[in-house]
Order: structure tokens, then sequence, then C-alpha cells
């Protein structure tokens, strides 16, 4: 089938069905805006696992996705949509690159969760935008907005009470969406230690992809450990 797009973590190809596409996810890890890279074995793998297991359960819970199935080891089946080039950050912790704009230590535990949104453009360096630029830029609607931010929400409330299950603090996580043809909203992309920072609640051990960006320990193993302490590998 045709690739239709590669991206940092994925591939996108054609398929024989109509709006239905298929997702291959890759080995390559990349931090700072693709700066820092590797190739790491079995990384496609647990993330086509981890999100495929995200987006049955968030189905579960009336949530829509653009999964359809997963289909073998990388790949799964997904719908067809418009990605939305907004990345939409939900923040319950400060960590990262906002502990350091607030002046807050990380771990500093915030009131209430936080939705910051991103342009999705590499050349720009995905700069933050309010709702005021994301409207004038068309990127999306001060309606599409709202229900993006309310789902955002959602979202974060079923993982949140997941991983506690499980003594793992969500600190914060990414998002993308996308439009069906018909102009329904879905969310897309992943979910997986990629996009989220997850942290043992009471050692603080991470269990994401900040293990690569600061080479505190290796991705694939971290990565393992966090499927096997979920029961999803």
């Amino acid at each position: 089938m045709e690739l239709l797009y590669e991206g940092k973590a994925k591939k996108v190809y054609s398929t024989d069905t109509e709006n239905v596409l298929r997702i291959e996810y890759k080995n390559d890890a990349t931090a700072f805006n693709g700066v820092k890279k590797d190739n790491i074995e079995g990384k496609g793998i647990l993330n086509n696992l981890f999100s495929s297991f995200f987006f049955e359960m968030l189905a579960g819970k009336g949530i829509k996705s653009h999964f359809i199935k997963k289909i073998s080891q990388t790949e799964q089946l997904v719908q067809s949509v418009t990605i939305i080039p907004l990345e939409v950050i939900v923040r319950n912790v400060a960590a990262g690159t906002l502990a350091k704009r607030i002046g807050k230590e990380e771990g500093y535990l915030m009131r209430r969760p936080i939705i910051e949104l991103c342009y999705k453009n590499d050349a720009l360096g995905d700069p933050m935008l309010n709702d005021d630029h994301i409207e004038v830029l068309d990127i999306a609607t001060q309606f599409e907005l709202q229900e993006i931010k309310a789902k955002a929400l959602e979202i974060n409330e079923v993982l949140i009470a997941y991983f506690k299950n499980f003594n793992i603090d969500l600190i914060d996580f990414k998002l993308e969406f996308g439009k069906t043809a018909d102009g329904k909203i879905l969310l897309a992309d992943e979910i997986s230690p990629d996009t989220c920072r997850l942290w043992d609640a009471t050692t603080k051990q991470k269990f994401d992809k900040d293990v690569f960006r600061r080479d505190i320990a290796p991705l694939r193993e971290t990565y393992q450990a966090l499927a096997d302490k979920l029961g999803i590998s």
C-alpha cells in the first residue's frame, strides 16, 4: 500500500478500504524536536501495544478515537481523519518546560488540570497558541476548541483513575485530534509513554520518554517495565 506520511514515530499507509489507513509504529526515538535521535529495537512493538490498549480502554468509557484494531505487533488500522494541527497538552503536575516557565520545582501539584495548546509545526518549534490565535489562523473554531478541551479533560479523568490503580501518577500528556469527512472530531495519534509523563507515586521513578531525553535509563526496558506493571505485555 502507498506510504502517505512518515513522522518521527509512525508511518501511515493507504489501504484498499475507503477511509481506513494502516499505521506502522517505528523504532525511532526522538527528543527536543528531533535534535536527539536513536533507533531502539522493540520500541514500535511496545508503543503499538500501549496505544491499542488505551484506545480500546477509552472506547469502553465512551470516548471515540480513530482506532479500529491492532493487526500486528507494530501495526493498527485507523479511521482516516484530517489531523487538527494542535498538540493538546493536559498538565496535572508541573514538570519539564512548564516547571521552568512558572518557576516551580518539578512535582508541583497544580490546583486543577490545565490545558496548553501548541501549533503542530516543527519548522516553527511547535509554539504555544491561545484561543484567539487558533481561531484567527483557522485551525479550529471556538466551538471545536470547546469540544477538544472537554474531551481532553474527560480523557484525563479516565487515565488518572486507571493509573492510580497501579500507584502511578499521570503528570501530563499530549493528545491530538482529527476530523472525519463529515466533521466529527475524534481522538487520534497515539497514547503511550512517548506522549505521557508517568511517575511512580511513591518513588517518583519515571516510566516515560524522559528516561531517553535525560539519559536516565534505557528506554525499551523502561517501557517494558511499565507494560509489565500494567499487565498488558
